[in-house]
């Protein structure tokens, strides 16, 4: 299926990497919510963006630099998606204290919610 991406990606690639750099030691937050948590960028049709927004954040992420923490990024069921690197993820996540459930975190108790929970934070969304 064919999508258009943001005009600057970079730009956008940039703000998804401030926002997995946010997440707490010992949160997760799944490539959707940080696709909800980003402006919509200039020139794309919201319900695109509604569409594949998510993928977008799953592109900026395995483009990363080193000093994101790119392990607290998981899908919407609350699994790691299934691609090189995922048992790495997996040990990383475990040794920050997630547990999993045969293959899936619970949302409900590792999800990040900015603003909600009681993690200070450090830095502005945007």
């Amino acid at each position: 299926m064919h999508y258009t991406t943001p005009t600057d990606q970079q730009a956008y690639n940039e703000q998804v990497w401030h926002l997995a750099r946010l997440v707490p030691h010992g949160k997760v937050v799944t490539y959707g919510q940080i696709a909800q948590l980003i402006p919509l960028p200039a020139g794309v049709d919201p319900d695109e963006y509604k569409t594949f927004g998510a993928r977008w954040v799953g592109e900026a992420m395995a483009a990363c630099p080193a000093n994101v923490p790119w392990q607290r990024v998981i899908n919407a069921q609350g699994k790691i998606s299934p691609r090189p690197g995922a048992q790495t993820q997996r040990q990383l996540l475990e040794a920050e204290g997630i547990v999993f459930v045969k293959d899936k975190v619970d949302l409900k108790v590792y999800q990040w919610r900015p603003g909600q929970d009681d993690e200070p934070r450090q830095a502005k969304l945007f």
